[in-house]
């Protein structure tokens, strides 16, 4: 045992990288199951980082070039869609305020920091925004906008949300004829209060908080 923990650890940085490409990443690699055991913990099968698009690879938190020594340490390992793993590239903390939020370590979800406005525009739009509690430390605000900014969230969620509206039109329009302003407002309340129960920063729950509260959109600014 003495032996093989000082070989492991007389690997160089190139070794310890190839460990992960060609005997962990690899198909058919002799510990590829570990690889798809963790691509399976992502819920839904969801970017945890985005929580949009669909897991197509693993992102290491600690970028393996700078981090050899955790190239396959589970830990260090997250699922995540290629966008992301693409935009977080070989990002490393230079404080406490950069680290990266590790979405199965770091629970920010027990406050609101995800809000959205409606854009009186023709279609309608939503945009996105972080605001996190003022009660939350410098640093963990810091690091929540970072992801957000790093990860480009706002064009991906306000893309997102266009769709939403286009789907949601015709039954809003339904609902309006039906009984008006109100109508339309409690519809939205209600779907934005069950995607909250689901998920509080969800860009779902930012997107119906937002429409249930503006006026302008609940007036038949919906059908613009």
């Amino acid at each position: 045992m003495k032996k093989a923990r000082l070989a492991v650890t007389s690997l160089n940085e190139t070794e310890l990288i190839s460990i992960y490409k060609y005997r962990m990443a690899k198909k058919k690699a002799v510990g590829r199951f570990i690889y798809d055991d963790i691509m399976l913990a992502a819920p839904n099968g969801r970017c945890p980082l985005c929580g949009q698009r669909s897991v197509s690879t693993l992102d290491h938190v600690l970028p393996k070039t700078l981090y050899p020594a955790l190239s396959v340490t589970p830990r260090n390992l997250i699922p995540a869609c290629a966008d992301c793993n693409h935009a977080k590239s070989n990002v490393s903390p230079t404080s406490a305020d950069d680290e990266p939020i590790h979405p199965y370590y770091d629970d920010f979800d027990n406050d609101l920091w995800l809000h959205a406005d409606v854009v009186q525009s023709s279609p309608p739009a939503v945009a996105f925004r972080v605001a996190p509690p003022i009660s939350w430390p410098d640093s963990v605000q810091h690091r929540v906008a970072k992801h957000f900014s790093m990860l480009k969230l706002a064009p991906l969620y306000t893309s997102q949300a266009a769709q939403e509206l286009s789907n949601i039109k015709h039954s809003l329009a339904q609902l309006f004829d039906r009984g008006g302003e109100t109508a339309v407002q409690q519809h939205l309340s209600e779907q934005a209060d069950s995607r909250r129960a689901a998920h509080v920063n969800s860009w779902q729950t930012a997107t119906y908080t937002a429409l249930a509260g503006d006026n302008w959109f609940c007036e038949e600014g919906f059908a613009a």
